[in-house]
């Protein structure tokens, strides 16, 4: 089964669907030069019907920042690319998931954290719709420390992957990634969240 990632940053989403059984194509108006798997540079709310209908399923991350505090805060305003990202989901007639910040807004959401998936060291809430039903796992408590920017974090610590922080080497191996520098793990998502919700695609396509 052939997955397409749409803004797809460093492949983050990617890998995740990957280990869920798909083969994954990212596309990114942003050259990529990390992304693991075949890369494509456009723009993603271009592409054609013809090119969508070669892939059976799709994951989007269209870009947070319209939604998150701190570029609130800065006074910054962002182009909110969700009405048109669901749009496109919808034109394909396909089993679609789209993700975002816990501020964006996404519909009939179920929402993934860290702390729900062993081995993980960050909490990073993401919400995700979609057009079939998803489950998720158990919330536990938030019990680990949180280590936020400064200095640098103990082991044990669950690390705020945002803006200028410390220990990229730490965060890798929190998120559960190895491949991206410090650019790309501020903007990904663990691998675990998708191989988690591409297995429910997976079994979803079963009935398509």
């Amino acid at each position: 089964m052939k997955l397409l990632d749409l803004f797809c940053c460093a492949g983050g989403a990617s890998e995740g669907y990957r280990r869920a059984g798909f083969e994954v194509v990212g596309v990114d108006i942003n050259p990529q030069p990390h992304y693991p798997f075949e890369f494509i540079q456009a723009d993603a709310l271009t592409l054609s019907p013809a090119f969508l209908a070669q892939f059976d399923a799709f994951h989007a991350s269209p870009p947070c920042q319209a939604y998150t505090l701190a570029q609130r805060l800065r006074g910054n305003s962002h182009p909110d690319l969700i009405p048109a990202t669901r749009a496109l989901l919808w034109s394909t007639k396909r089993p679609w998931i789209m993700e975002n910040v816990e501020r964006s807004p996404l519909r009939n959401t179920v929402m993934l954290c860290g702390a729900m998936f062993g081995g993980l060291k960050v909490y990073r809430h993401r919400l995700f719709e979609s057009n079939i039903a998803l489950t998720v796992p158990a919330h536990p408590p938030h019990t680990a420390p949180l280590r936020k920017m400064g200095r640098p974090p103990l082991e044990g610590d669950f690390l705020h992957v945002v803006g200028n922080f410390s220990g990229v080497a730490y965060a890798k191996k929190a998120m559960g990634i190895d491949w991206m520098t410090r650019d790309g793990l501020r903007e990904a998502i663990p691998p675990a969240y998708t191989e988690y919700l591409g297995r429910q695609l997976m079994r979803a396509l079963e009935f398509v």
